[in-house]
C-alpha cells in the first residue's frame, strides 16, 4: 500500500514521465525475472547491495536509528549436502521378464540459490529552494547454499532544480554478501544509466569484523559488542540535478565504528575522505552516542564536514570550508498496536557555516506496519533545517518521504 501510494503520488505529479517510467520499469523487471530464473537454475553469481555515496546530517540520524530485523546467520555446510552427484547411487533391483521398471526414488536436490528476500526502498525529497530528488530502488536478495548472498538492485531515481532540465537515473548494481571467519565481506558494482548524460560506472565494497567477543543476555538480547568496518565507494555524486549534469563523480573511503557500551548504551562513530573528479576533497565525520531509558531514548549528534574548495557554484554541490551541526535527542519508539510500532523523535541543536551560528532543528516519525509474519512496510517523515547548500541570509527547510517495503520468502 505505502509503495503504490508514493508512486501513484510521484507520478500523478510528473505526468509527463509516466510513459517512460512504465517503460523502464518493464526493461528493470524482465531483468529482475532474467536474473532471478538464471540463479536458481544453479548459477554462481555473487553480489551486494549499494551505499549512497554521501548522506546528510539527518539522514545518518535515520539510518543510525532505524530499527534492524534480526540478523540471518551465515551457515556453513559440507558439499555433499547440496550437491546429490556427489553422493553414491543404490543399484537398480534385478528385473523380472515381462514387468515394468520400479520407479526409482529421489532425494529432493537442494538449489544452489533461493530467492529470500525483496525489499524496496523509496525517498521523497523537497526543500524551498526548488530542489526535488526521488529515489524508487528494489533489491532482491538470494542467499547461496554456501551462506553466502547475491544482491541484484534497480530502480528509477528523478532529480529537479530550478534552472536545470531534470535527469531521470536508472541504476543496476550486483553484489555479493559472505564471511571468512568472523569477517564479514561486501562487494558491489554496476552501472548507472541516464535520460541525458552517459553512462556512468559505480562500486562499493566494505569489510566488518568485531574487535571484542558479543556479549549477549539469556533473552537473547545484546549487552557489549564492538565491530569495526572499513568502506570503499565510487560513483555518480547524486546530490542534485546541477551536480549530475556536471557529471561530478567521487571516491570516498573511511572506518565506521560501533561500540554496544552495555545494554541500553551505544555509540557510533564513521569518518569519510573523499576524492571528487573536479579536483576537489572533502573530510566528513559523525558520531552519535545513545541511552535508552525503556521506550524512551537519548542521544547526542555531532556533524562536521569540510572541503578543500567551495565549488558549489560551478560544481552544484554544497561544500563548505567548515560546516558543523551538534544536537541533542529526544525519541520515543513503542508498540501501539500488535501490528503497528512507531518512533518519534526531536533533534534541537545548532549549526556553523562561515562563523555563523544558527538554530539546527529535525523532527522525524516513522512507523512500521506488520501486515504478515513475512511482509512489513516503513513509512517515515521528517522536516529538518539542517542545511544541505548555499542560502545566503535566507533560512533553509527540507522535508523527506521515506519508506520501505520488505517481503521475506
Amino acid at each position: 500500500m505505502a509503495d503504490n501510494f508514493i508512486l501513484y503520488f510521484f507520478i500523478s505529479r510528473h505526468s509527463s514521465y509516466t510513459g517512460l517510467i512504465w517503460r523502464c520499469l518493464q526493461i528493470q523487471l524482465g531483468v529482475i525475472c532474467s536474473v532471478g530464473i538464471w540463479t536458481l537454475s544453479e548459477a554462481k553469481l555473487q553480489a551486494t547491495q549499494a551505499h549512497q555515496i554521501w548522506k546528510s546530517p539527518s539522514e545518518l540520524i535515520e539510518g543510525v536509528t532505524k530499527v534492524n530485523p534480526e540478523p540471518t546467520p551465515i551457515l556453513m555446510a559440507a558439499p555433499e549436502n547440496f550437491n546429490p552427484d556427489l553422493q553414491l547411487r543404490p543399484a537398480l533391483p534385478e528385473l523380472p521378464q515381462n514387468s515394468s521398471p520400479p520407479k526409482t526414488s529421489t532425494e529432493p536436490r537442494t538449489p544452489n540459490a533461493v530467492l529470500e528476500s525483496i525489499h524496496t526502498d523509496y525517498r521523497y525529497d523537497t526543500d524551498n529552494f526548488g530542489q526535488t530528488n526521488f529515489f524508487f530502488e528494489p533489491t532482491v536478495q538470494f542467499r547461496l547454499s554456501n551462506g553466502n548472498k547475491i544482491f541484484v538492485k534497480t530502480g528509477f531515481n528523478l532529480f529537479e532544480q530550478r534552472g536545470v532540465e531534470s535527469i531521470t537515473n536508472f541504476p543496476l548494481q550486483v553484489g555479493w554478501q559472505g564471511k571468512i571467519g568472523q569477517v564479514t565481506l561486501q562487494t558491489a558494482a554496476g552501472v548507472d544509466v541516464f535520460n541525458r548524460l552517459p553512462t556512468a560506472i559505480n562500486l562499493n565494497a566494505k569489510v566488518e569484523a568485531p574487535i571484542s567477543p558479543p556479549q549477549v543476555s539469556s533473552s537473547g538480547r545484546l549487552l557489549s559488542v564492538v565491530v569495526l568496518s572499513g568502506n570503499l565507494e565510487q560513483g555518480p555524486y547524486k546530490s542534485n540535478a546541477r551536480t549530475l549534469a556536471n557529471q561530478i563523480t567521487a571516491w570516498r573511503f573511511g572506518p565506521d565504528l560501533y561500540w554496544q557500551i552495555d545494554g541500553n548504551t551505544s555509540l557510533f562513530s564513521s569518518l569519510r575522505l573523499g576524492s571528487y573528479n573536479d579536483g576537489n576533497s572533502e573530510v566528513q565525520s559523525f558520531s552519535r552516542l545513545e541511552r535508552k531509558f525503556g521506550q524512551f531514548s537519548l542521544a547526542a549528534n555531532l556533524f562536521n564536514l569540510s572541503f578543500n574548495r567551495d565549488l558549489e557554484r560551478t560544481s552544484g554541490y554544497f561544500s563548505p570550508p567548515d560546516f558543523l551541526v551538534y544536537n541533542a535527542e529526544v525519541a520515543w519508539e513503542g508498540d501501539i498496536a500488535n501490528f503497528l510500532r512507531c518512533r518519534l523523535a526531536a533533534n534541537l541543536g545548532q549549526q556553523r557555516l562561515k562563523g555563523e551560528f544558527d538554530n539546527a532543528n529535525t523532527y522525524q516519525t516513522r512507523c512500521t506496519v506488520k501486515v504478515s509474519p513475512n511482509i512489513e512496510a516503513d513509512l517515515g517523515y521528517s522536516f529538518s533545517n539542517v542545511r544541505n547548500q548555499e542560502t545566503g541570509g535566507s533560512a533553509y527547510g527540507g522535508n523527506s518521504l521515506t519508506g520501505q517495503l520488505r517481503v521475506k520468502f
